[in-house]
């Protein structure tokens, strides 16, 4: 995460390598048959922006092997640190901030997921993503759009609107663009990118899969300041707290948009 954002679930909180485990079993399968779509091979150097838990940029530097490099940076590296015992030799850990710090030299992939979303000023930081590509180098950015998709008992009976769920949502895209991952395939042609491709994913959050878990984390941790913004009352929170607790619980999760993006090979 930036500096320059609106995001209060940070890695500093007791509750975020929960979120960081549920976010990998959820997503990273996607996050690696995309990256294995753009051609990630032996050699390649790849810098992986707000690296959460690490998960996918210890991934990354299995692929490229010792030939490669991965740098993973992060605000707060913490998480990312708890597991570097195991990481490849070839994974560089770096604080750094993609709103406001030089991106060291060129890379053949750059890849970040839920970060530019929370980024204040992320039109500029695609500018200086893209600019830090290798001619011919790969973007991939993955986010979510939470505004296309909301649960809908007339659709589906069985998904379950929850008000804490409005409310977090609401108070996290008080500075945010709720339809951000949508937007991100006309940002990457608009960036001069090539060969561009997106795909949309949502999966139904149940306590059998872990999303009720990642519901509870965010409820959990800021509950509090999306209490004191007038949004939602402590009974409701706990109301909610509670039905997620329940088996029958379901609701969609926002899109996770995946949108690939090539330099041109002359640039």
């Amino acid at each position: 995460m930036t500096t320059e954002s609106t995001y209060p679930l940070d890695n500093a909180n007791e509750r975020a390598g929960t979120r960081m485990d549920v976010l990998a079993r959820l997503f990273d399968s996607t996050t690696h048959r995309v990256l294995e779509g753009v051609g990630i091979a032996v050699g390649w150097r790849c810098l992986e922006i707000g690296g959460g838990g690490g998960s996918i940029a210890r991934w990354m530097a299995a692929r490229v092997g010792p030939k490669g490099s991965v740098l993973c940076t992060d605000l707060d590296t913490r998480l990312i640190e708890q597991g570097r015992a195991s990481a490849p030799a070839n994974l560089e850990v770096a604080r750094h901030d993609i709103a406001i710090d030089p991106l060291p030299g060129r890379f053949d992939l750059i890849h970040s997921r839920l970060v530019f979303l929370h980024v204040i000023e992320r039109e500029r930081a695609l500018e200086r993503v893209v600019e830090a590509l290798a001619p011919g180098g790969w973007l991939v950015i993955e986010d979510f759009d939470g505004a296309s998709v909301r649960p809908d008992a007339r659709i589906n009976r069985f998904e379950t609107p929850l008000p804490t769920s409005e409310a977090v949502r609401m108070y996290l895209t008080r500075n945010q663009d709720g339809y951000f991952g949508r937007r991100l395939y006309g940002r990457f042609r608009e960036l001069g990118l090539v060969d561009v491709d997106a795909e949309g994913r949502s999966v139904m959050f149940t306590k059998r899969n872990g999303g009720a878990d990642l519901m509870r984390v965010n409820f959990e941790q800021i509950g509090n300041e999306v209490i004191a913004a007038g949004l939602i009352t402590r009974q409701q929170i706990d109301a909610d707290l509670a039905m997620l607790e329940r088996d029958e619980f379901a609701m969609p999760s926002p899109t996770m948009w995946s949108v690939t993006g090539r330099r041109p090979p002359g640039r």
